[in-house]
């Protein structure tokens, strides 16, 4: 492999079409503004750089980045690469690692509205995240201890799995398929409306208005906390340990909780079960509970 190592790149497509070398304590930056660094290269691996221009890494293959920064002028890092691991590295430039496959990044520190966007196979651990439309219509995802925060997050995300997680966030898994949670924090509005194959496991839900229109929706001994008028018009088959707000017009399946503030049934198609207590002594709660027509 060849080594370059304490060197600064200014110019346009400065390693352009690499393959084979260790890019080592160098600096991508300078008068010149050059573009494209490493574009079209071939097992890379980059160590202890400074990434401050754009769009260094398009259409590579064999890519390893650690303990690097790429800057808030790196923008659109990485596009149309794959086989690419990251470690320790700050990833702060707008839209980086789209249209991607093959992605594993651990303990990285991540600041870029529009992450992730199509990517295909897409690992992270021990990460934090803050970003907006963070991995649009994504998939074959697994995230093990990531903390994130922004608006409209994993939307379209198809096969994916989240562990031990937190996640502050709103509109959060709209038209996901075949999603899985377990174990995480998910707080915000409007949680999962449009979803299909949505399970979550010893989650705790926070906020308004959470999982709407959903199909075949999944709640599995789940705290649910300040959430009201959920699972409008939903598929769902749920046990909740926390009293709930208020239920509205669930489509059908069935709802185990210990308590409800306000049952909500003004849409004939509404069959969906309300009962208190869970699946051994539970008994229905319109019989106990205040309901409301509308």
């Amino acid at each position: 492999m060849t080594i370059l190592e304490n060197q600064a790149y200014d110019e346009e497509r400065a390693l352009y079409g690499s393959s084979g070398v260790l890019v080592r304590n160098c600096r991508f930056d300078g008068p010149a503004d050059g573009e494209s660094a490493l574009k079209e290269s071939h097992d890379v691996r980059v160590e202890h750089c400074f990434m401050n221009l754009r769009y260094p890494f398009w259409h590579d293959e064999q890519l390893t980045i650690h303990d690097s920064e790429l800057t808030p002028l790196c923008r659109a890092a990485l596009w149309y690469s794959h086989h690419i691991e990251i470690t320790d590295t700050k990833l702060h430039g707008i839209k980086a690692v789209r249209e991607c496959g093959d992605v594993s990044l651990a303990r990285c520190d991540i600041d870029s509205p529009e992450f992730g966007w199509s990517a295909d196979g897409i690992r992270m651990k021990d990460c934090t995240a803050k970003s907006e439309y963070f991995l649009l219509r994504a998939r074959n995802i697994q995230f093990d201890h990531v903390d994130f925060q922004g608006k409209y997050s994993f939307q379209y995300n198809e096969n994916a799995t989240f562990t031990d997680c937190r996640f502050d966030t709103k509109d959060a898994f709209w038209h996901g398929k075949n999603v899985t949670v377990r174990n995480s924090v998910v707080k915000g509005e409007y949680l999962a409306w449009y979803s299909d194959g949505l399970t979550l496991e010893h989650c705790k839900i926070i906020g308004t208005q959470p999982f709407c229109y959903c199909k075949n929706l999944k709640l599995i001994d789940c705290e649910m906390v300040d959430t009201d008028l959920c699972f409008e018009k939903s598929e769902v088959e749920a046990e909740i340990t926390t009293p709930v707000l208020s239920v509205k017009n669930p489509l059908s399946g069935h709802i185990y909780l210990p308590a409800v503030g306000e049952i909500i049934r003004n849409d004939p198609r509404s069959q969906g079960k309300i009962l208190i207590g869970n699946r051994k002594n539970a008994r229905s709660a319109e019989e106990k509970e205040t309901t409301k027509h509308a």
